[in-house]
């Protein structure tokens, strides 16, 4: 669904919002178009457990648990922090994952930074039995499949494509099925240009290009600038945005069409990849700061 903004900005400039985050309840966003296939190969391989990693509050990992909830897979979680295991009660998204059914192991964060080494991955299977591995983030050439579907035939009319950045499954699926005439502007989430080199794992076009200057601090870091921004655009929009991804894009998006770095009567689609659950457990910590909370619907 498509979704037009009503501000007016300068140039003639329009901004419009695909709402994926309205795709599912639970497995909502990218998270629904990296699962896809996945979960339809997981079926086609006859396994019966899906394993996979993430962080405290990883929308990956409530999603996995979801969908293998939902889909008749038995999960697993490896979950980086190992100082998180009797926090879980405490934490929404690990509760969240939990109560879906599944089984959460914690692991120490040098351990953490293993999960892609066969010798890793083997000591898995030995104390799980065989699984299927969906990996951090959940991109792969299956997830990258189903995110060249989040752009359509009426997609057509726009001139920038724009979208947060992670781990880069999402934009390599845009740029593939974006048109030649298009832009894809990635947003990372991270710190640092290292993102290009694992993009062009799957993305086949070139019509693309990464604004680093919106990740706030890094990874999951925000402040009462970012705070402030999204939550006067759900009260002029209804339209709730997260604060590790889609906010930062969103914010970064207008704040370059402020600084004219659009031409006149560009036509910008922004991708809303979700992550809205999320929003739980950074408003825990943003009481702990004394900041404002961040305003929702979920």
């Amino acid at each position: 669904m498509n979704q037009k903004n009503h501000t007016v900005f300068p140039s003639n400039i329009s901004l419009t919002i695909k709402r994926e985050d309205l795709i599912h309840p639970f497995i909502s966003g990218n998270k629904y178009r990296k699962l896809k296939y996945n979960l339809l190969q997981a079926k086609a391989e006859n396994q019966e457990t899906l394993l996979t990693f993430g962080g405290a509050f990883s929308n990956h990992i409530a999603a996995v648990a979801y969908a293998g909830k939902e889909s008749g897979f038995k999960t697993i979680g490896i979950i980086r922090g190992d100082e998180l295991i009797d926090k879980i009660e405490g934490n929404p998204t690990l509760k969240f994952a939990q109560e879906n059914g599944m089984q959460l192991e914690f692991v120490s964060r040098e351990d953490y930074r293993l999960k892609s080494e066969k010798d890793f991955l083997d000591n898995l299977k030995q104390e799980f039995g065989d699984f299927y591995l969906v990996p951090e983030g959940g991109t792969n050439e299956l997830a990258v499949r189903g995110c060249e579907e989040i752009l359509t035939p009426e997609d057509s009319v726009f001139d920038y494509v724009c979208c947060a950045v992670g781990t880069g499954g999402t934009i390599a699926g845009i740029i593939n099925s974006a048109l030649p005439n298009q832009k894809v502007l990635g947003f990372p989430a991270l710190k640092g240009d290292f993102l290009k080199d694992e993009i062009r794992i799957f993305a086949k076009n070139e019509n693309w290009k990464l604004i680093t200057d919106y990740h706030f601090g890094g990874y999951g870091k925000v402040n009462l600038e970012l705070i402030t921004f999204i939550n006067q655009f759900f009260d002029e929009n209804q339209v709730p945005l997260d604060p590790i991804y889609t906010g930062k894009m969103v914010f970064g998006v207008i704040d370059l069409i402020m600084k004219k770095y659009f031409p006149e009567n560009s036509k910008i689609l922004l991708i809303h990849t979700g992550g809205l659950q999320g929003i739980k457990g950074m408003n825990m910590k943003l009481r702990n700061k004394n900041l404002p909370i961040i305003k929702s619907d979920v």
